[in-house]
Parts: structure tokens; C-alpha cells; sequence
């Protein structure tokens, strides 16, 4: 007992034994600091100038930009900019099946297939309607055969169902010979104008072009919708003069009259005339001589 008691004492004073500290100058040996030290103050001081370090260190790896020079840790820079480019990425694919929607109908006008009624890329945005997110319903077996009987009796019916609506004047496109008339049996929905090449031609009504593009089969195409569900087509011309969203006035110049596509025999306007999404002969409405 008496040993471990001396023992303890010793340890206590090698802990407590006063020690100086100094610094002089090399070449005078002038002192220039000292510092009275004990071992325990020693080690108490380290031991706190570690903790302060360690904390020091936490708080700048965990509020400060410093931490992004850290392996292992991410940039806030780099997490805004990958959100920023997730949101852009989701827009741009709306968009894309907003605009592939609105094309494909286009391609239905085109090819005489498609309800016009809304046909407007304003209105896609509003109201967009994504395929993926419908629900398909299978149509019963007497309801197929009510739809394939009324699309027997009316394959060819076109003009009946059209509302004769257009109560107002329509300026003629052009002026010149007809070389081939409406025809709704052979589906060829429109009238063939001859006139010489660049030839203005004009638009029938006001209202919006909803296209303006080129097509391979058509060349140059211009289509405008007008008031009360009329739409009016224009194509194979040599060049647009009014783009895609531009509003024009009647008989605003609005294209020049061409040869272009590969369905053309030579200068001449192929026009269409669309009432409720229905095609009409454009003959029963405007005078081309």
C-alpha cells in the first residue's frame, strides 16, 4: 500500500515539476520569451488545441463552400445545375410530344384525314393531351359494327356533313383557269389553278397561319384558319411569305405560286377549302375567272 501511495506521489510530481520554456537569440543569446511549463499544463493545452482543431474543421467541412475541395463531397454548384437540367430535360420532352402531336396533325391536313377544328399549337399547350396517359377502351362488338356501317354509307358523303356556315365574302386566291376541279369521289379535295410562275397569291379570309413549311410531296405549303371553322390550304407554291403564328388579312399576299413537290405538272396553285374540318368545293364560294 505504501508503494503504490509513493508511487502515485512521484507520478504526480514528474506531472507538477516546473519546467522553463525559453527562446533566445542565436548570435546574443539574448532571451527573448520564456514560459514557465508543467507537464500537465502541457498536455492539457495540446489536448485542447486538438479539440478546437477538429472542431474548427467540422464547422468549415459542414457550412462552408470549403467542403467542395473535400474527395467525397459534391459540389452545391454541380447539384443546382444537374436540377436545373432535370427540369429542363422534362420541359423538352413535353414539348417534343407536344409538337410531334401538333406535326402529326398537320401530316392529317395534309393528306385530308384530320379534324381542324382545333388545330393550333396554342391550344395544344393548353390543353395537351398525351397518349400514354389515356386509358384505351375496346369498343363492343355492336358499336363496331354501327361505326363500320355509317363509315360504309358515308365514305364518300363529305360535303352533307359540312354546316354551310361561311357567311362571308372570300377574296380569290388567284385568277386564272381551273385544270382540275373538286372531286370528292377520286379524293382529290381541292382545285387545280393554272397561272404563271411567282404569281402572288393571296390569302381568302383573315385569320392565323397555323403552317408554313416545306413537305417533299408538296413543296411549299401555307395554311391559314380562318372565322367559323374555315380553313384554307395552299400548296405547291415557290416561296412563303408569312411564317408559322403570323396573322394575315384578306387578300393579303401570303405565298407566291410555283412548281414544287413531287406531286406537280407544272406552275399551277392546288387549293383546299375546309369547312368543319369537312372539305368543300372552293368553286361553290369564290370566282377564279
Amino acid at each position: 500500500m505504501a508503494k503504490n501511495n509513493l508511487k502515485r506521489k512521484k507520478f504526480t510530481r514528474k506531472l507538477l515539476h516546473k519546467y522553463r520554456l525559453v527562446i533566445l537569440n542565436e548570435d546574443t543569446f539574448e532571451e527573448r520569451l520564456s514560459f514557465k511549463l508543467t507537464r500537465l499544463n502541457l498536455f492539457v493545452s495540446l489536448t485542447l488545441s486538438a479539440i478546437i482543431l477538429i472542431a474548427a474543421t467540422t464547422i468549415i467541412i459542414a457550412f462552408t463552400p470549403l467542403r467542395e475541395y473535400i474527395p467525397g463531397y459534391s459540389s452545391a454548384h454541380l447539384k443546382r445545375q444537374a436540377t436545373e437540367l432535370a427540369y429542363k430535360s422534362d420541359s423538352l420532352q413535353q414539348v417534343l410530344k407536344i409538337n410531334n402531336q401538333y406535326l402529326s396533325a398537320i401530316k392529317d391536313v395534309l393528306s385530308g384525314r384530320a379534324d381542324t377544328t382545333g388545330l393550333s399549337r396554342d391550344s395544344i399547350f393548353q390543353n395537351p393531351i398525351m397518349g400514354e396517359e389515356i386509358e384505351p377502351i375496346e369498343p363492343s362488338r355492336a358499336d363496331s359494327l354501327l361505326r363500320e356501317e355509317v363509315a360504309q354509307e358515308d365514305k364518300y358523303n363529305v360535303l352533307p356533313a359540312a354546316t354551310d356556315n361561311i357567311d362571308f365574302s372570300l377574296f380569290p386566291p388567284v385568277k386564272g383557269s381551273i385544270s382540275e376541279t373538286f372531286d370528292a369521289g377520286e379524293k382529290h379535295y381541292a382545285i387545280d389553278i393554272v397561272v404563271p410562275k411567282n404569281t402572288p397569291v393571296k390569302s381568302v379570309a383573315d385569320g392565323r397561319v397555323i403552317f408554313s413549311e416545306w413537305t417533299a410531296e408538296t413543296g411549299y405549303v401555307i395554311i391559314v384558319k380562318h372565322q367559323y371553322g374555315l380553313l384554307s390550304v395552299y400548296k405547291h407554291n415557290a416561296s412563303l411569305t408569312k411564317e408559322q403564328g403570323e396573322s394575315v388579312l384578306r387578300g393579303e399576299v401570303i405565298a407566291t405560286a410555283g412548281s414544287t413537290g413531287e406531286y406537280t405538272t407544272g406552275p399551277h396553285l392546288h387549293f383546299e377549302l375546309w369547312n368543319e374540318a369537312v372539305p368543300v368545293d372552293p368553286e361553290d364560294y369564290i370566282d377564279f375567272d
